[in-house]
Order: C-alpha cells, then sequence, then structure tokens
C-alpha cells in the first residue's frame, strides 16, 4: 500500500475586486484606472461686444443743422415739381407723390437729431469702425493697411458749420466709407492719424 503524501494546502490569495463596469473578458490591466476629471476644454472666445468694444467718438452735435436742411431741400425740390405737373397738366398722382414726400420729409425731421447721435466711429488696434443708424444699424471696420485714400469734403452748409466730412477708400472697397459732422480741427487730426497707421501697416511695422 503506497503512503500518501501529506496534502499540501494553498494559502488563499486577496483576489481584487473586479470593477463592475468593465466586462469579464477584458484584462485587469486594461480596466481604467482612477485618475482626476480632465479639465473642461477652454469655451471658445465670445464674440465682440460692439457696445462695449471701447470708447466711441461722435460727431458734431451742429450736424443736425445739415442734415435738416439737405432734407427740406429736397421735400421743397420734389414736391414743387410735383405741385406743378398737378396744377398745370391735372397730373393727380402727381399730388399724391407729393403728400407721400412731405410726409416721409416730416418723419425724417423728427427723427434727425437722433440719427445724428447714433453715428460714431471707434480707432482698434488694427481698424476703425465706423457706425450708423438707428432701427437699421450699419457697422463697417475699415483696416488700416487697406486704406488708400483719404479725402476731406465740405458742402456748403457744412463749410458755413466750419464741419468737414472724413472719406476714406479702401483697396478692396468699390465705394468709400465717409464720416460726416466732423469738426474741421478734428477730421485734420483723425485724417493724419489715419495716415500714419495706414503708412505703417503697410510697411510692416
Amino acid at each position: 500500500m503506497t503512503p500518501t503524501s501529506p496534502e499540501v494546502r494553498v494559502p488563499d490569495r486577496e483576489v481584487p475586486e473586479r470593477n463592475p463596469a468593465v466586462p469579464k473578458h477584458v484584462p485587469e490591466s486594461l480596466e481604467p484606472s482612477a485618475s482626476p476629471e480632465p479639465s473642461a476644454s477652454p469655451e471658445p472666445s465670445e464674440r465682440l461686444d460692439l457696445t462695449e468694444a471701447g470708447e466711441w467718438k461722435g460727431v458734431s452735435p451742429k450736424y443736425v443743422v445739415v442734415e435738416i436742411v439737405g432734407t427740406i431741400v429736397n421735400a421743397v425740390v420734389v414736391c414743387g415739381g410735383a405741385s406743378l405737373l398737378w396744377l398745370l397738366l391735372d397730373q393727380t398722382w402727381a399730388m399724391w407723390v407729393g403728400i407721400l414726400v412731405l410726409v416721409i420729409s416730416i418723419i425724417n425731421l423728427v427723427f434727425e437729431p437722433r440719427r445724428v447721435r447714433a453715428i460714431g466711429y471707434l480707432l482698434r488696434g488694427d481698424d476703425l469702425l465706423f457706425r450708423r443708424g438707428i432701427l437699421f444699424q450699419r457697422f463697417v471696420a475699415v483696416p488700416y493697411g487697406r486704406m488708400q485714400l483719404i479725402d476731406i469734403t465740405r458742402g456748403p452748409v457744412a463749410r458755413w458749420l466750419g464741419l468737414a466730412d472724413l472719406k476714406f477708400v479702401t483697396a478692396a472697397a468699390t465705394a468709400g466709407v465717409s464720416i460726416p459732422g466732423l469738426a474741421e480741427g478734428d477730421a485734420e487730426s483723425l485724417r493724419d492719424r489715419l495716415v500714419e497707421l495706414a503708412e505703417s501697416r503697410r510697411a510692416g511695422l
């Protein structure tokens, strides 16, 4: 009878708990280790708030006179022509055209001060920002490096009031942008400043 060898007992080992979220067929070495949560990705930069882009500079309050005179002159010319057609040639449609132009002109006269206050410009790092309009606002950004022509114009009424318009044309634009109603001294200073900025940008400084 063969003697039986004494039974060797293997001590129990602690089996680490398996992550229940990981399937059983995945090796333990591939189980995701606890790590700090990744930091949230930076949010995209917000749009530039044009109302808080900087300190806007407005035009001269005297520019209201220029706009009022222009509106009255246009209304007188159109209404006068419509009246002649109605009275001399008995054209009834001309009477309605004259009435319509008169009503529109009166509305424009009421809103002229508000429209003038809505005009403004802002010198930024790389461009000039121009705005105008009440109900339908228009914002135009003109890069300094693309300015090719900077001109000062004066109408008869504006010259009498000591005002001037600053007009600049860029390389890509077919029509220029004009800042109206500037005091003559401000228009000349702004022109010299824009010429200096345009030359420095074109030179790559």
